[in-house]
């Protein structure tokens, strides 16, 4: 069913769409066949179902149509056998990859780059995400005006035709330069927001612990689980896309902050990392960074690599690591997953709730070595600090003596500083 397209930045239609899968496998031991299982999982989260799967071996992409013309014919049987409606490839196309293979195909050719700024068209719901993608999607247009002709209708969006509105094919890069220019001067008043919120969390003096991993690992189950966000779960990849912040009271009486990211995926494209750059970096102003591993996924260490890439790709280093080997419901004891990089290790369901508590003390512990023991005597007109002590620190020892008042506390370093 349509709406009008005037009214709504996407336009969703309900039908389904079968679709076979391509990939170009470069070596014998790359990870192309499981690149192409997790497209399947990114096809059927958008909408569509996969009724096919081809592999190329090859010892490059061929520059003009992706895949060999022999393979061009089989993909082209293939696509009557199982009466496809399109194709997928794994890789981002070239304008004249993509236009050529549909004239070869005479079909619909999507890349994953498109695929996966359709889904995050879908899952966007807060002003700000739905801006981030209308952004990434016009930049990975504005590459592509050149020679598309009738495939240009196309990049809009990808399952069902999403994207920034069905807006007039002679669209040019003035209207896209202009359009853009807008939305960044949308999105810079956003930041501004995030930016006064974060500086107002670093007054408080709260912890912040931000919440990453591989999309689908459990990340918004253990948020819900923690502090009963009410954030969608589900079993798809990128179920939740907007960033989720809940405070929770520790058992000493700490109050924290939980922040939930979108998750990272393999070939994630740059322009969506460029565009959620400001969303992505909450997680360089935490003070610990909690891993979430699906242990239950046979690559969860190719995962975990592609997780801290992201990471460095964003700049975000030096900081507390605890990785969570989640999903233990569905291994068995008997698994043993390590992280090297990270500081500390645990494992633990989200779902059931096993491991949470060791999880939260494991946590408490951290946040109480980032902290700095003070033993100093406080003028009484200095009682204003005691006060800022007993909110944001842990009081040991309190003492009223003649010369002042002596007291024995733990507090953050950025609560030190604010009271020498």
């Amino acid at each position: 069913m349509k709406e009008n397209r005037t009214n709504r930045l996407y336009d969703l239609e309900e039908q389904e769409e079968r679709f076979i899968l391509i990939g170009v496998s470069l070596s014998d031991n790359d990870d192309t066949a499981d690149s192409l299982e997790e497209l399947s999982e990114l096809v059927d989260t958008a909408g569509g179902r996969t009724v096919g799967t081809v592999i190329q071996n090859r010892e490059k992409i061929h520059s003009a149509t992706y895949i060999g013309k022999g393979k061009i014919e089989e993909v082209r049987q293939l696509i009557l056998e199982t009466d496809a409606t399109g194709v997928v490839c794994d890789d981002e196309l070239s304008p004249m990859q993509l236009k050529n293979l549909e004239d070869a195909l005479q079909t619909v050719v999507l890349d994953r780059t498109i695929l996966i700024m359709d889904i995050f068209a879908r899952r966007a719901t807060t002003k700000e995400g739905k801006l981030q993608v209308e952004m990434a999607q016009l930049r990975y247009r504005s590459t592509r005006l050149m020679g598309l002709g009738n495939i240009l209708s196309r990049l809009g969006g990808g399952i069902g035709t999403r994207g920034p509105g069905e807006k007039k094919l002679e669209v040019d890069r003035r209207h896209i330069r202009e359009r853009l220019a807008h939305l960044k001067r949308e999105l810079n008043d956003l930041e501004k927001n995030r930016e006064t919120a974060r500086n107002l969390r670093s007054r408080s003096h709260i912890p912040v612990i931000a919440i990453v991993g591989y999309t689908n690992a459990g990340k918004s189950t253990l948020l819900n689980y923690l502090t009963d966000a009410g954030v969608l779960e589900e079993d798809k990849l990128f179920a939740t896309l907007d960033p989720t912040t809940r405070s929770y009271t520790m058992d000493s009486g700490q109050q924290v902050l939980f922040t939930d990211t979108v998750g990272f995926i393999r070939k994630l494209p740059h322009h969506l990392v460029n565009a959620f750059r400001s969303t992505l970096e909450e997680a360089k102003y935490a003070d610990i960074i909690l891993h979430v591993v699906d242990s239950s996924n046979p690559d969860a260490y190719k995962q975990m690599h592609i997780v801290y890439d992201t990471l460095t790709e964003l700049g975000i280093k030096d900081k507390t690591i605890i990785t969570v080997f989640n999903k233990q419901d569905k291994v068995g004891s008997e698994q043993v997953l390590k992280d090297f990089r990270a500081d500390h290790t645990i494992k633990i369901s989200a779902k059931t709730g096993m491991g949470v508590d060791k999880l939260l003390k494991l946590i408490e512990k951290v946040l109480m070595q980032q902290k700095v023991l003070i033993e100093s005597v406080f003028l009484y007109n200095e009682a204003g600090k005691i006060q800022i002590i007993r909110k944001y620190g842990q009081l040991i020892e309190e003492d009223y003596r003649e010369d002042g008042i002596f007291v024995k506390a733990y507090v953050s370093k950025d609560v030190y500083n604010s009271l020498l």
